[in-house]
């Protein structure tokens, strides 16, 4: 009997379980791989938002890089929420050294709430060291505008962005649009590939961690052995049929839900 591929996240732990470590595991689970995770930092939060975050030290994190990849076979990374420069420099350090294959990046900046998520030295070894290292990027317009200096609100000025996450080392990136007037993502490849992908808005309030499901859900298409493109139209689907059979939890923005397909 063939094992699923092992995927490994990289990110912080929400106990609301929306998005973060908890919500990629059941999202790998859900897309039939099988996950291991490496917690970059402990938050308290809710649906509500993000109170206060704790962070992992590098020395853990280090460690739990090493001992995983010495054990298992990765087939494919995601990295999720980092929070400050020594995590970033690990991650960036491992990435360089062990060079997996299919690692997609989600820039995580800001939790939905507005909490600081990476600092301002985490920012930086994240444009410089480790977004040249890794296969895609997903960040959603804030995150490109932040990541290039440059307004990102629109399908043009994704573009014009896209080419400069290029010329900073980009391999490839999707650019998420899910929260502009009409939801459209942008996937661009150096080189000059480039498709826009429209969707239907789905009017929820269980849209925290759609980032996380969709980047997450995309890294196991490319774990399974999909090309690039079909693994977002892949990804982009599970992500809206999963806020579409939400089912509430809590008083905030709640979940999606990462195993609807189950209910079947």
């Amino acid at each position: 009997m063939n094992s699923p591929p092992v995927v490994l996240t990289i990110a912080g732990f929400d106990p609301s379980s929306g998005a973060g470590i908890t919500a990629d595991i059941k999202t790998i689970a859900a897309q039939g791989c099988y996950g291991v995770a490496c917690i970059t930092a402990l938050t308290v939060q809710s649906t509500r938002g993000v109170k206060r975050v704790e962070w992992v030290s590098p020395m853990v994190l280090s460690e739990s890089l090493n001992e995983l990849t010495q054990d298992m076979e990765i087939r494919a990374v995601h990295i999720g929420m980092l929070g400050n420069g020594e995590s970033a420099k690990v991650v960036a350090e491992f990435m360089g050294k062990r060079r997996l294959p299919n690692v997609v990046l989600d820039p995580i900046l800001k939790s939905s709430s507005g909490t600081d998520l990476l600092d301002r030295d985490g920012q930086e070894i994240l444009k410089t060291r480790l977004l040249p290292l890794v296969d895609l990027i997903t960040p959603n317009v804030d995150e490109a505008a932040a990541l290039t200096g440059m307004p990102v609100t629109n399908l043009d000025q994704m573009h014009k962005a896209a080419d400069k996450l290029h010329s900073m080392g980009a391999k490839a990136l999707v650019i998420t649009g899910g929260h502009l007037e009409k939801a459209t993502d942008l996937l661009s490849i150096a080189g000059g590939v480039k498709k826009v992908l429209s969707a239907e808005r789905i009017p929820s309030k269980s849209t925290h961690g759609t980032g996380c499901a969709f980047a997450t859900a995309l890294v196991c298409q490319l774990a399974l052995g999909k090309k690039l493109e079909e693994a977002v139209q892949l990804a982009k689907i599970y992500v809206g049929e999963a806020i579409a059979h939400a089912h509430p939890v809590g008083s905030g923005s709640g979940p999606l839900n990462h195993f609807y397909q189950f209910k079947k």
